[in-house]
């Protein structure tokens, strides 16, 4: 019992972390409707970290971290300036190309890389299994001070996310308040893909706020559904990873599905079965 507290504590408290502030932005991008802006975000902050690494800084050094979070704020700039009142294509077509393009550029850099294909299922997947004490000290505090900032802005930011229309209309300025949901929301993303990865992360962000979504109506008990089902399923997924001796990362993002699963059967059992 000793060994798996010593091995498994600090992804554990990672993961905590990581449902912390992910479970909240998860709600703004459901309201959204722009569900894949995190893995959109996220692969542009990995394309910047690769393009580090070929300009020959470590892939987890500062000065990656700052050309990721650099490309991070073009993309939330992009996001928010394509916010259109009546949207000719929707956003989450523009979403999906920046996705796929910061995914294929990544592919092409590490090619030109030694050893990309590791450096690159390290991008996927993260190192949260060896993830230090000091780093998640780093983005505990830096979580809390956007989360700090949310507060004081939540309602502008809720009001947008809700009912943009109505926004538009009361003479919100939106896609400046967009742009600094957007780029809050990459200080976030940037920190999160590089301790857990790509895939892990856009299970923290989408998953909880889906189960939150699916149980509860209000805002708030949207959050705390969010908030314990992110948690129940750390505890889940990183002890079955030590139990049966499996990737981390990997194992997290399957419990995820596991416990999307078990929500969706709750809502049946609750509400019935409703095709229409």
């Amino acid at each position: 019992m000793s060994e798996f507290v010593g091995l498994m504590a600090r992804p554990f408290v990672a993961c905590l972390i990581l449902t912390g502030i992910h479970a909240y932005l998860g709600l703004h991008v459901v309201e959204r409707g722009v569900i894949f802006v995190d893995l959109a975000l996220a692969q542009v902050a990995a394309f910047g970290a690769t393009l580090g690494f070929l300009w020959g800084f470590g892939l987890h050094s500062a000065d990656s971290y700052l050309i990721a979070l650099g490309f991070t704020f073009v993309g939330a700039a992009i996001f928010a300036a394509t916010r259109l009142r009546k949207p000719i294509v929707p956003q989450e077509a523009l979403i999906g190309i920046v996705y796929a393009v910061s995914a294929a550029a990544s592919i092409l850099v590490l090619s030109r890389a030694p050893e990309g294909g590791e450096e690159l299922k390290s991008l996927l997947v993260g190192h949260l299994l060896f993830v230090e004490w000091a780093e998640i000290a780093k983005v505990g505090v830096l979580y809390g001070m956007i989360g700090v900032v949310h507060w004081i802005i939540r309602r502008p930011l809720l009001a947008i996310s809700r009912n943009p229309e109505q926004a538009f209309a009361q003479g919100l300025r939106v896609r400046w308040w967009d742009f600094l949901f957007y780029a809050t929301f990459g200080f976030v993303v940037t920190s999160s893909v590089e301790m857990a990865g790509v895939l892990l992360v856009f299970s923290f962000l989408i998953v909880p706020a889906v189960c939150g979504v699916l149980l509860a109506e209000s805002v708030g008990r949207r959050l705390l559904v969010g908030w314990m089902t992110g948690t129940l399923t750390s505890v889940g997924g990183v002890a079955a990873s030590y139990w049966w001796d499996l990737p981390t990362g990997a194992t997290v993002v399957c419990a995820f599905g596991v416990c999307l699963v078990v929500c969706a059967l709750m809502r049946m059992a609750r509400f019935g079965y409703s095709p229409g």
